[in-house]
This record gives structure tokens, C-alpha cells and sequence, in this order.
């Protein structure tokens, strides 16, 4: 019996020429963080991501309006053993119409069960071309991973509470889910009162302030301090309970072959308080609940978390 590649489907209401425009803009839909040409019979382009992920492929058929196959020439994971896998395999966009749409199947030839990174790369994709390219298609704008920027450190970034004397909390786990559907679990509104509070009200911008209510009469404030797609978001409290405010909390994402990595730190605390030692507690609740909202689609968020 063969073993069945990946693929998903997608209905839209466009012509076949927007379809196959649209994923020819492939900077548009996966990744800004690609060189070469990516819409020329024989052209190699190469993709990136960071030092995570790295891809070369040419292009070996295009049927205008029709077809699209890349050939994935040359692949390295990191957080796999198999640090190739992918390589030698296909990627197959095949357009059609249907009940007066236009239908795009995509499919990854050769990326299969087996794999080790099939469980990650089966939710990445399904994201870039069921949300990703689907917008890019019918709104003409996609949610590509931006531009790898030049890192840059803040004063304060990356020094341990020892250096400053300050406590803090920490908590790791792994979330079955790629880093993008994490990333947006912590930065969109919706993604936020899935798991932290229903009383959200937020924007993935840096320098704005989100507001997350707890019953009538309580609510924390954040500052959004750093935005780093898929790999790093901290925010500075403004209101809370008082020993909250002035602190820092960051998460960072790291891939795994089973989806991603969170690394949650809440720094600045001035001491191991009763409160510090509840709020340690009601984040591994919490984080309970994101790890249940990114990989089945359902948290426990404020009241339920504790339940």
C-alpha cells in the first residue's frame, strides 16, 4: 500500500489566473525570506528560516493558469535527526475548476508519515495554504514569515535576574502545534482570549497596549514591547496586582519536530512573595490551556482554567 503525501484543498472564488499569480508570489504567502526567481521554468530559488530551516528549489513545470512543481533539490531541519529530509521530494500546486470556483490542490510529494518532521510540517503548510495564500488570493494579502531582521538587543534583554537581583518565573513545555499557530495564540485577539481570558482586547503591534479583563472588576494592562515573528514576544506590565507592575514577561519559540518549544519567563519580581508563588501556579494552568487551544482548536481560559 502506498503511503499517502500530504495534501489539502482549497475553494475559492477567483479566476485561475489570480491562483496561479498568487502562488507564483510566493514572498507573499510563505516566506519574505526568499532568493531567486520564483515564477520561471528552471529558476532556483532558495527559502530560509533563520537558522531553523533551509530549502533550494527549481522550478521543473509550469502550465499557466494550470500547474506549478518544484523540486525540492536541497533541505536541512534542525531539529531533526535527519537533518534532510525533504530533499528529492515535490511540490505540487494544481489548479481546477469546481461548482463555479476555482480549486487549488497542493500537494507535497514524498512528505509522508514516516517523516520525523511530518506532524510539524503537515500544520505549517496546512497554515500557509489554507490561511496564508488563501488570503493572499482572495483579500491580496498573505501572512508570509516577514524579513529576518538584524538582531538587536535591549539593555535589559537577556540579563538573568542574578545580574539584577530580581526573581522570576519560568515554565517550558512542548506544544504540539507549529510556532506559527503558537506565535498567533500570543498576539492576536482571538488567539489570546482563546486561552488567557475571553475579555481581550488586543493588537500585534509593537508599542500598543492590550487589556486583559478578569470578572468586573480586575484586569491587567501590557505593553508590547517586542515582536518577533514565531520565535519571541515580551511584554512590560503597566497594571496589575502591584507587585506585577514594572515586570517583563517573554515567550520564546523554539521548532521541534513535534511542533514547538515554549520557553515562558515572567523577570522582575522583587521577591518570592505568596503572590509570586500563585501566579507561577496559574501560569502552568494557563499554559495548560494554550497547549489545549493550539493543538485541538480549544483552551480553558478565565474562569475555566482551573477546572
Amino acid at each position: 500500500m502506498k503511503t499517502k503525501d500530504f495534501t489539502t484543498t482549497i475553494l475559492v472564488d477567483a479566476t485561475a489566473q489570480e491562483v496561479f499569480n498568487a502562488i507564483n508570489n510566493v514572498r507573499g504567502w510563505w516566506s519574505e525570506n526568499i532568493e531567486g526567481d520564483t515564477d520561471k521554468l528552471n529558476s532556483e530559488f532558495v527559502y530560509h528560516y533563520q537558522d531553523v530551516h533551509r530549502a533550494r528549489m527549481r522550478i521543473i513545470e509550469i502550465v499557466p493558469d494550470e500547474k506549478m512543481v518544484w523540486h525540492v533539490l536541497d533541505n536541512f531541519f534542525k531539529f531533526t535527526k535527519d537533518e534532510s529530509e525533504w530533499k528529492d521530494t515535490r511540490i505540487i500546486f494544481e489548479i481546477s475548476g469546481k461548482n463555479g470556483k476555482t480549486q487549488l490542490t497542493f500537494t507535497h510529494e514524498g512528505l509522508v508519515p514516516e517523516y520525523e518532521c511530518f506532524n510539524v510540517c503537515h500544520d505549517a503548510w496546512t497554515h500557509y495554504v489554507q490561511d496564508s495564500l488563501k488570503d493572499l488570493i482572495v483579500t491580496g494579502k498573505g501572512s508570509p514569515t516577514p524579513k529576518d531582521a538584524e538582531e538587536t538587543q535591549s539593555p535589559d534583554q537577556h540579563v538573568s535576574a542574578e545580574q539584577t537581583g530580581t526573581k522570576s518565573i519560568c515554565h517550558r513545555l512542548l506544544i504540539e502545534a507549529p510556532a506559527e499557530k503558537v506565535y498567533a495564540a500570543l498576539t492576536t485577539q482571538g488567539g489570546l482570549a482563546g486561552w488567557w481570558t475571553p475579555e481581550t482586547t488586543a493588537k500585534a503591534e509593537t508599542g500598543s497596549v492590550s487589556r486583559f479583563a478578569f470578572g468586573p472588576t480586575y484586569f491587567k494592562e501590557m505593553k508590547i514591547e517586542e515582536l518577533k515573528p514565531y520565535s519571541r514576544v515580551k511584554w512590560l506590565c503597566l497594571h496589575a496586582y502591584e507587585e506585577w507592575i514594572g515586570t517583563t514577561l517573554t515567550f520564546e519559540l523554539e521548532p521541534h519536530a513535534r511542533g514547538s518549544i515554549l520557553l515562558f519567563h515572567h523577570d522582575g519580581w522583587a521577591a518570592y512573595t505568596p503572590e509570586f508563588a500563585s501566579c507561577s501556579y496559574d501560569w502552568a494552568l494557563f499554559f495548560r490551556s494554550l497547549k489545549s487551544y493550539c493543538e485541538t482548536g480549544k483552551g480553558f481560559p478565565y474562569p475555566e482554567f482551573n477546572k
